[in-house]
């Protein structure tokens, strides 16, 4: 089973790692993604570039509406996240548990990826997604 651990931060997070060097940061990911991948079970990793540059589509009204980042009342905001593929959820858990994230509002949301498989297998729309999966060696 595939799963997403979703990297979550805050303002306050945000403003406990500004001093951090950066390099410490790139030390630690680097590290937990080397055990992943030594583990068999890491398939991707990506960080994201800063709220600042992205946008947001809000799909509220007819045409959806595009607002720039940074995005004002925001909570929290995904700085990343990795895809693993594990057992179980509680694997997935033990996973995120040992990420080298720490501080306040710091937060891994962990979600199931559901497989092409889940879905009908007659649907027009899934086979054609599942020859282009087949053409591109995703399966």
């Amino acid at each position: 089973m595939k799963y997403m651990l979703i990297m979550r931060a805050t303002d306050e997070s945000y403003e406990a790692f500004k001093d951090v060097d950066f390099g410490e940061i790139i030390e630690a990911m680097g590290r937990f993604n080397e055990e992943m991948i030594q583990a068999g079970v890491l398939v991707a990793a990506e960080g994201l570039d800063d709220a600042e540059e992205g946008v947001v589509v809000d799909y509220s009204s007819q045409p959806p509406v595009v607002t720039d980042g940074p995005y004002g009342e925001t909570k929290e905001l995904f700085g990343g996240y990795w895809i693993v593929d594990v057992a179980s959820k509680e694997e997935a858990v033990a996973w995120a548990k040992r990420a080298p994230m720490a501080g306040p509002g710091t937060k891994c949301e962990i979600r199931r990826i559901a497989s092409i498989d889940e879905f009908p297998q007659d649907n027009e729309w899934i086979k054609k997604e599942r020859a282009w999966r087949e053409a591109t060696g995703q399966l």
